[in-house]
């Protein structure tokens, strides 16, 4: 009941900066928390960050200090800005949501690539 669209993927050089958005539209009111997870080519998915309804937030150890998760709750829009980016952070990056119940919906992804 959740559709969610990501945006903001693109390609940088190490030590730029990107911003994903994450915009989530129907059953909104369903959701306990949003987050973000990657993958890397080769790699299994990963967790980045999440964030929950109350704002708590958590962060994967590559990215902690780097990253930050945000949310608009007025535009039911979640952020992930990317500074200092590595080319090891170079992954699709997926927006999900966690809904009452334990159900998931994910995005389609949004591709960043660091290189120089």
């Amino acid at each position: 009941q959740v559709q969610l669209v990501e945006s903001g993927g693109g390609l940088v050089q190490p030590g730029g900066s990107l911003r994903l958005s994450c915009a989530a539209s129907g059953s909104i009111f369903s959701i306990n928390a949003m987050g973000w997870y990657r993958q890397a080519p080769g790699k299994e998915r990963e967790l980045v960050t999440t964030i929950t309804v109350g704002g708590i937030t958590n962060y994967a150890d590559s990215v902690k200090g780097r990253f930050t998760i945000s949310r608009d709750n007025a535009q039911n829009t979640v952020y992930l800005q990317m500074n200092s980016l590595k080319p090891e952070d170079t992954a699709v990056y997926y927006c999900n949501v966690l809904m009452t119940g334990g159900r998931r919906s994910w995005g389609q992804g949004t591709q960043v690539t660091v290189s120089s």
